[in-house]
Parts: C-alpha cells; structure tokens; sequence
C-alpha cells in the first residue's frame, strides 16, 4: 500500500479509496470521456473569454469540462499561463465558481509537469494570494482547493528554496486564518489533509511544525472537521505516504523532527485521535522497509519504537479508565474504532495486555455492536419508529471498520498468541460470553422481528454471522494455544467445553462451511471423547427442557411463543443433537436420562426433518453405545426410551418423522435390545398398528409412500428380529397381508421367500414355514368373506413347499 500511495498521482484521491470514504470530491461530475476535440475547443473558449474579458456560461462550461477530465488531460506551461491571467483579473467580476475550477486545473498541471517553470509557479502563487485577499468571493471549496495547491507547488523537487518557502508561507496562511472553512465540508477533508501532506513532504523544514500543530490540532477547534473513523485513516495513511518519503529520500532530519513532536511530546493541543493514527501510520510505513544506510536504520528504528510506544500509551488510556467492554464515552468509542481499524492495517506490533484487551473490546462493542443493537430495539420495539435504527444498521454495515472485521480478528489473534495465560484467558472469556449474549439477545429480535422488520432483521444478522467468523478463527487460535499434550489435562477440558458451548451460541450464523470451524471441532471433539466429566459438563450445557417450551423471559409475554419456530433456539439444539453422538459412549446412563431424553424426544417432533432426523441419529448413537462399567442401568433406560421413542415417531408419521431416521432407529433397537424384549414387540405392534391405518391403496402404492414404507420395514425385519419376536412378527404381517390386494399379496410373499431362502439362517427358514402354513389357513378361514384369494393360498403352499 505504502507504494501505491507514493506513486498515486493525485493524493486526496488516494486517501479517499483507502479511507473507504463514499463521499465523492469530484468537482464536475463527468458523463462519459472526452473527445481530443471538445478538450481543444475548451482551452479555444478559454483563451477567447480572457481576450473579449466575457466570462459568461460557455467559460464556465469550458473549465468544467477540463476539470471533468482532469484524470486524462495535461495541462502544459502555456496553459497555466493562461489559467494564471485569470487568477490575475480584479476589475472583472468572474463567476464564484471559475476560481476553484483555474486553482484545479493548475493542481492538475503541477502534479503532471515532470519540470514546470519556475517563474509560472511563483506568479501563481502570488495570483493565489491575491484572489484569498478578496474576502467576497471566499468559499470552502475555494480555500481547499487553494491549500491543495499550495502545498503540491511546495512539494515540487525541482522548485528553488525561495519558491518552496512562498508556498509554505500561503499554505500556511491559508490554514490559519480560513481554518473555519477548511473543516466546514465533509467532501474536502481529504483535500486539506492532502495539501497539508504535500506540504509536510517538501524538502524544507520551514513552518514544519506549524503543519503539524495544524493537522492534529484541528479536529480540537469547534469550528474543525468531525472526527471519524474515515478521517482517522486519512490521517494514518497520509502520515504513511509522508513518512515513506522521508525514508526514501533519506530526510533525517525530518523524521526526528517528527517523532519529537508529535510522538514523543504530549502535547494538549494535539488531538489523541489524531496522533495515535499517526502513529499507526509510521508504523505501517516502517513495516515497508524503505530505509537504506545506518543512519537511517537508526532513525527509522527511533521513529518506530516511538510509535509502538504512543500506540500502547493509548491503549493503556482506555484500560485505565474501566471496564473495556463498555466504552463510557463516544470519545472512548470512537479511539477503540481506530484502535482495531489502526491495528488491523500498521502490521505486527509487540504484544502487550491492553493491545490485546483494547481489540478485544473494540471487536465486541465497535466492530460488532450488537449488543447496543439488541438493546436499543428491546427498549422500544412497539414505541419507536424502526426506520432511524435501520438506517443506522445499514451505515454500520457500508463502514469500513466492519468490513474489515477479517483483518482486525487478524489482528487481534496475532495479539492473542503472544498474551500471558491470564491475559489468555481473560479474552477468552470475554469471547465466550459474547457468544452467550448474542445467543440469548438475537433469539429475542429474531422472534419479535420475524415478518414484521425481515429487511431490518436480515440486516442485524449479516453482522453477526460476521461475528460468527469471528469467533470461529478466534476458537481455532485457541485451540492451538491449549490443545497440545504439555498443556493440563484440567485446562483442555474446560477449553475445549466452552468452544463448544459458545459454537452451540452461534451456531444459528453459520450457513457457510469454513476449514477453521471443521478443524476447531474436530480438536476439541477428540478432547470431550477422552474423558467421562468434559462429556458430561458439555451436555449439561444444553437448555433445559422447561425453557425451551416455556421460556421465562420477559420478550415472550410481547408474542405468542411456539417453540418449534423459534430458528435460534432450533440452531443450538440442532448443534447438540450432532455433537453429542460423538461422545455418547463417555455419557452415563443417568446423564443422558436426565439432562438429554426430553429434549432429544421434542425434538423428533420438529416440523424441520432435518433437526427431526438429527433426533432419530442421537437415539440410535445411544441405542448403540455401550459402556462396561453401568451396562445393566444402560440396557434398562435403552428398554425404557423405546416404548416413548415408537409412541412419538409414529404419532407424527408421515407429516414430521422422516422414515430413514425412523428406519435407522427401529434397526438399531432390534439389533441392541436384549433378545425378547418387550420393547421389540412394543416396536412390532406399533409398525404394524400404524401400517394398518393406511388403506389397501396406500400400502399397495409406490415404495415412496408412506403406508408402503413402513410394510417395507415390517418385511426388512423378518431378518433382523431375535427368533423370539419372529413367531409374533410374522403373525402380525399375515394379519396384514391378508388386508392387501391380491397382486400385492403375492408381491408381499415373494420378497419375503427370496429373503428367507437366500439366508443361511437354518433356524428361521423352518418359522417361516410354520408362518406360510398358518397363513394359508388364515387365508382359507377369511376366503369366504373375501379377505383372500385362491392364488394367495396357492403360493404360500408353493412356498412352504419349496423351504
């Protein structure tokens, strides 16, 4: 960047990009690019204005035309001769606009000239002088543009010291009696502070220090520019194109000149601000690497430490004064904003505890407000108008200090790794809670907002899925801090839960699949699984039953709230119900009872299969655990869940429960349970009950059909039940047959025949041949009611007859 800026012809443009700055400084707003020709018949209708002295409207659409193009035009000596003239008018009354319009197009020539003549610069400047003198025609306009020139005639190289001190003396001049108007315009700040920077570069050191006490001075005066974020960067990048000068051009003098008075000199007058962005600057510059000789290496290294020192004597300011989490002034807010923006662009800084303490809080309460959001909309949700908040969401959302969140998590983790444990463990925790409060506080607005404010709502949330990365890299920068083997085993396990807790948080943010998330849960997954408590204290994080139906909170008595549409809540729970499997054999019996069955069978309930087929997983992963030192008490609350398990799945088939999670839980069950069990036939009962509400039509119909799902599954059991539950398996599914169409009766037959034959389970085939015997008389006893057919009764004989 720092190079860019020194080859950026046109400064202030520059610090507008890199400020992130929307507001435009151009004077003439330009349609399309300008022909060869129209720019020669603008300097015709110049020169012929001058000459006739009639200065009427196609003068003035002359200049503007030129200045429209001033990105691609180049304005020779002959011409800033004829703009001079102008300037040189006093009996003729020019329109208020023409002045500003000649003072940019000698901008533009003197930044364009490779060598422009001395003695043209020295009447523009005394032509300058003379059009500030007429006090009537001052604008704010006018004035920027004259302290641009100003200071880009000081920066000349090729100018005599004479002519750089004239053009010092009228910038300065200029800053100190319009100063009023310098700050008046938020569109031509960057174009004082890019004459000002001009001015700053110029070889002289004559009225240095008067610039200075200019540019960190101003933003003091109640008749200066607002200080902002956007201006602080101005500042920060300025002093970074200023200063990469100085190395460049080995001006020695200049840098220790520098740092005596503005790093290393407290000066009152001086805004915090202002030289801590400074400061920032210097460093970005240094990081460059510009200096050559080793005396230059000396003043560089001076200049830095001097800025590293500044940096953190601010940092230290916002510590002292509190809790950094709640900034207690809009002063303190607007130094924690250029802290982070500072820290995320000046590269590596040594590692201190309030650097580290001043990011954390700016991430948490500048660059993420959301707590400030939250509350201000819980405070006046049905009072207040919305619109002025959605405007101020959407303006945090364009700023730069959000967009560059990234750089400053960048930041702040670099911070992070080189803290003590303590200062570790403090911002940990203070992240932690974040998660917490976002969590509880998004759940809130999500449900008062939802299809009333969705545009609004959407808003709020591309800030926190924000924060969601955020917190993700963060988590990942921990993980590798403490999960390693010289670290204790105590304090991997603590770490590890709360990453997961805070995940849980945040988990509703997360709808795009990043490296750093996988590989943070996978670490600290690996960590829960070695150890029965760190599983046990992560389930026991989850919210209990009681408020996730019938939370207490005073936001719900505003709605009427239904458990199954709060999306937040939902989020946390779904993250719980994927998480735990993977632990489940490290979960006592009694914990799982306690603290997971209810909210596990809710949920199979959710009218989101996706979160409903999570449910049936979680059963199965505990259907299938094991755990040698409980294994009775285990058995005995697999038995239990069973009977609850069927009763709700089936309650909500096929409208919620998917048939796979129903499939895989009904597999699991037979293939876990002690042989016998009265939950098996509790199962069996229950499929076949269920089946027998869909009509004939239904079970006959596609495989994708619900009724014919679940006679699909009562037919895949005939292999998998113990030969207990067989007898009863299969005179339930006669029972059920016998209901079915013909075609489909011998359909039914057949794949359970291959099944059987194909098997080399000798102990089933001779059941089945009791069961196709028994269903032959069930079929002859019901033919005459007509419930079977001739053709049924003849396959189950031809069936039987082939086992």
């Amino acid at each position: 960047m720092a190079r860019k800026a020194n080859n950026s012809l046109f400064l202030e443009e520059w610090l507008r990009v890199v400020s992130g700055s929307s507001i435009s400084g151009s004077l003439v707003k330009q349609n399309s690019a300008p022909s060869a020709r129209s720019i020669i018949q603008a300097w015709s209708e110049i020169r012929e204005s001058l000459q006739n002295q009639k200065f009427d409207t196609r003068y003035l659409q002359a200049l503007r035309a030129l200045v429209s193009s001033e990105s691609t035009i180049h304005v020779a000596d002959p011409q800033a001769k004829l703009l001079i003239s102008i300037l040189d008018l006093r009996d003729v009354c020019l329109p208020p606009e023409s002045y500003t319009l000649v003072l940019r197009l000698l901008y533009v020539w003197i930044r364009k000239s490779f060598r422009p003549s001395q003695a043209l610069v020295g009447l523009a400047v005394q032509a300058i002088f003379g059009v500030l003198d007429d006090r009537s025609i001052l604008q704010p306009a006018l004035v920027a543009q004259s302290v641009l020139v100003a200071g880009a005639f000081a920066c000349v190289p090729s100018l005599s010291g004479d002519l750089k001190l004239l053009s010092l003396e009228l910038l300065c001049r200029i800053l100190k009696d319009e100063y009023s108007l310098v700050g008046s315009q938020e569109e031509l700040v960057p174009v004082v502070l890019a004459g000002v920077g001009y001015g700053l570069s110029s070889s002289s050191v004559v009225h240095y220090v008067r610039l200075l006490d200019f540019l960190f001075g101003i933003w003091l005066k109640d008749e200066g520019p607002r200080a902002c974020v956007t201006h602080g960067l101005m500042i920060l990048h300025l002093i970074e194109w200023v200063v990469s000068g100085y190395m460049r051009s080995n001006y020695v003098e200049k840098m220790s000149l520098f740092a005596t008075e503005v790093l290393e000199t407290y000066k009152t007058k001086y805004t915090v601000f202002a030289v801590f962005m400074a400061a920032a600057g210097v460093l970005r510059a240094s990081a460059a690497g510009f200096s050559t000789g080793a005396q230059n290496f000396e003043i560089v290294s001076k200049l830095r430490n001097s800025s590293e020192k500044r940096v953190l004597s601010v940092a230290q300011l916002l510590v002292s004064n509190g809790d950094v989490t709640l900034p207690a002034t809009q002063r303190e807010g607007l130094l924690l904003k250029c802290f982070a923006i500072a820290l995320a662009r000046c590269g590596s800084v040594s590692s201190s505890a309030p650097l580290l303490l001043c990011l954390a809080s700016a991430l948490l309460t500048q660059v993420f407000p959301l707590g400030q959001i939250y509350e201000s909309f819980c405070k006046a949700f049905g009072k207040d108008p919305i619109g002025p908040r959605l405007i101020w969401v959407r303006e945090h959302i364009s700023d730069v200090l959000f967009k560059e969140s990234g750089a400053i998590t960048g930041a702040f983790c670099n911070q992070y790794a080189s803290a003590s444990e303590e200062n570790k463990y403090n911002v940990e925790n203070m992240i932690w809670d974040f998660c917490q409060n976002l969590y509880l506080q998004h759940r809130q607005i999500a449900l008062l907002l939802r299809s009333i404010e969705d545009t609004l709502l959407g808003d709020i949330e591309k800030i926190a899925e924000s924060s969601f990365l955020m917190v993700v890299v963060f988590a990942l920068a921990v993980t590798k801090q403490w999960l390693n083997p010289v670290v204790s085993q105590e304090r991997k396990m603590e770490t590890s839960v709360k990453i997961l807790v805070s995940f849980s948080c945040v988990e509703y943010f997360r709808h795009i699949r990043l490296p750093e998330y996988m590989e943070t849960i996978r670490e600290v997954i690996s960590c829960v699984q070695e150890n029965d408590a760190t599983c046990v204290s992560f389930v026991e994080s989850i919210p209990a039953y009681d408020s996730l139906t019938n939370p207490k909170d005073l936001f719900t008595q505003k709605i009427e709230y239904e458990w199954s549409r709060d999306d937040v809540q939902t989020s946390r729970i779904l993250f719980y119900l994927r998480v735990i499997p993977t632990c489940i054999g490290r979960l006592s019996a009694s914990a799982f009872r306690r603290v997971v069955a209810s909210t596990m069978f809710l949920y199979i309930g959710h009218p989101n299969r996706k979160v409903a087929r999570a449910s049936h997983t979680l059963m199965v992963a505990f259907l299938s655990s094991a755990k040698q030192s409980e294994e009775d008490e285990r058995n005995q609350l697999k038995e239990h869940l069973v009977f609850y398990y069927m009763q709700r799945s089936l309650e909500v088939y096929p409208e919620i429960t998917p048939f796979e999670g129903l499939a895989s839980g009904v597999a699991a069950l037979i293939r876990h349970l002690p042989a016998g069990s009265p939950a098996i036939f509790y199962s069996v009962h229950s499929l076949v009950e269920k089946a027998s509400t869909f009509n004939a039509d239904a079970l006959q119909g596609r495989k994708s059909d619900p009724g014919n799902q679940i006679l699909e599954l009562l037919l895949r059991l005939v292999s998998l039940v113990d030969i207990q539950v067989l007898p009863y398996l299969m005179k339930s599914l006669a029972q059920l047959i016998i209901k079915l169409p013909k075609e489909r009766q011998n359909m039914v037959l057949g794949e359970l025949y291959g099944q059987v034959a194909e098997s080399d389970d000798v102990i089933r085939k001779p059941s089945l041949v009791s069961w196709l015997q028994s269903l032959n008389y069930l079929c002859s006893k019901n033919k005459s009611e007509g419930s079977a057919s001739t053709s049924m009764m003849d396959t189950s004989n031809q069936l039987a007859a082939r086992l």
